[in-house]
């Protein structure tokens, strides 16, 4: 059937609906929704439907009959088979104005939120940008690395990433070289590969099945650190057993420096770390600059990244984070005016909330070394993809901070936790869209919201 792109949506996917005149559908499915990857809008295409739901449907385009102005040749011979990337197909500056109008309309969708400023676009380099790319690996039927297929959990073998770093893509090939050489390692199941600031050394982590062995780990790890100097460590783990993974071999340093210009980051294995080795210096500033004050709190703080840039202009920075291995670098890479907690948000703001005169309960707050004041001046939120949720939101806004800056990667989540802020009287004052994901549908996000 012939169907026309309507607009893109978050996903990826373009957003097109049945023919009215379709004799194959039924009269309640004309005019029904459907989703079609690697399509522009504007776009009129040739399509078969793969997949039909009560309230829309799904279909591939066989052909472009009318093409947009904005399609270009992909530069990836992957690109379509592989599920990484979503947009090569666009030019680069169309993809920024696909991901600012997704933005919008899911502010003005979800949150009912008209935004009365600009949307900032800040621009990446739109290859070889990844600092930390994670494929998938097997050694049988017969040896491969690379990313699972698109919709599928079925393995693409993939030489090259042209979205990570020159330094990334060695390690892929040096990995492919070990394994047609006949030095596979049974029960390795994923490989993530992590490059420093200026892209000189890699961390390597594996992730494992529970039956794999040890000692054949550690040799092949020790193989792959013989045949690239410019990996500092190979850190291989279990799957989790019960919610913990276990570290089993260690080959080398378990942890890389990441040095920008706001401070010096240890980031150990498992540890979160962003993945644009050309914005995170931008972000920490969008998120930091022409902010000061007495205390600061930065939520979700990972090893420290606007901790670390905050302690210049906060006379003391708490930092809160739940995961054991981000802590650990969080507590070394803090600064001496700064206090790390190991929580999650919702149970430090919880403590805080219960502690206030009014509060619900008599448990004390978490002392900090350095006396400050209850309410903080900043609050910073970067929560993961599921963004803060309504308890969180809610114990957020009840600190009554007079401004929080809000980092997200999913503009749905961001909408809905904006609903709970803006009720209790704050107002947008900045919106930035910070490309960190060229190529994908991906959209990072920085609100900064004030009362």
């Amino acid at each position: 059937m012939l169907l026309n792109i309507e607009k893109l949506i978050y996903g990826g996917d373009g957003l097109a609906r049945l023919p009215v005149d379709n004799v194959n559908s039924s009269k309640d499915e004309r005019g029904k929704a459907v989703f079609v990857p690697f399509v522009l809008a504007g776009e009129k295409i040739e399509a078969t439907l793969t997949e039909k739901k009560a309230g829309f449907a799904r279909a591939r385009a066989d052909e472009v009959i009318v093409s947009s102005a904005h399609r270009v040749a992909p530069p990836c011979p992957y690109f379509g088979q592989c599920g990484g990337c979503h947009y090569q197909h666009s030019d680069y500056q169309h993809q920024l104005d696909i991901k600012k109008e997704i933005l919008r309309e899911n502010l003005r969708r979800i949150a009912k939120l008209e935004l009365q400023v600009e949307i900032q676009t800040h621009p990446s380099p739109p290859w070889s940008y990844r600092n930390r790319s994670r494929l998938q690996m097997r050694s049988r039927p017969d040896f491969a690395v690379g990313y699972f297929k698109f919709a599928s959990h079925e393995l693409l073998p993939v030489e090259e990433c042209p979205i990570s770093s020159p330094l990334i893509n060695r390690g892929i090939a040096a990995v492919w070289q070990l394994g047609r050489g006949g030095k596979a390692v049974e029960g390795v199941r994923e490989i993530e590969f992590f490059a420093n600031a200026e892209d000189t050394k890699l961390l390597v982590e594996c992730l494992c099945v529970p039956e794999a062995r040890r000692a054949a780990v550690r040799a092949w790890a020790e193989e792959l650190c013989a045949a690239m100097p410019e990996i500092s460590g190979v850190v291989a783990f279990r799957e989790p057993q019960k919610g913990v993974r276990d570290q089993m071999v260690t080959v080398g340093a378990s942890e890389l420096t990441y040095q920008i210009r706001s401070g010096s980051y240890r980031v150990s294995a498992g540890a979160f770390f962003q993945t644009n080795r050309y914005l995170i210096e931008e972000l920490v500033e969008i998120v930091t600059a022409g902010v000061s004050g007495e205390f600061a709190l930065d939520l979700y703080a990972g090893v420290g990244l606007f901790s670390t840039a905050l302690a210049g202009d906060f006379h003391h920075v708490v930092s809160v984070e739940s995961s054991q291995t981000s802590s650990a670098d969080l507590s070394y890479n803090r600064s001496s005016n700064g206090e790390v907690v190991q929580a999650t948000a919702e149970q430090y703001l919880a403590r805080a909330e219960n502690s206030r005169p009014g509060g619900k309960g008599a448990i004390p707050p978490h002392r900090v070394n350095t006396p400050g004041p209850n309410r903080p001046d900043l609050v910073v939120l970067d929560p993961p993809r599921s963004g803060l949720g309504e308890s969180v939101a809610r114990l957020s806004a009840a600190m009554g901070a007079p401004r929080i800056v809000y980092v997200s990667c999913d503009p749905a989540t961001l909408a809905r936790d904006l609903v709970s802020l803006l009720a209790v009287g704050y107002r947008v004052e900045q919106v930035h869209l910070v490309d960190l994901f060229p190529q994908t549908y991906h959209v990072e996000s920085v609100v900064h919201l004030v009362r």
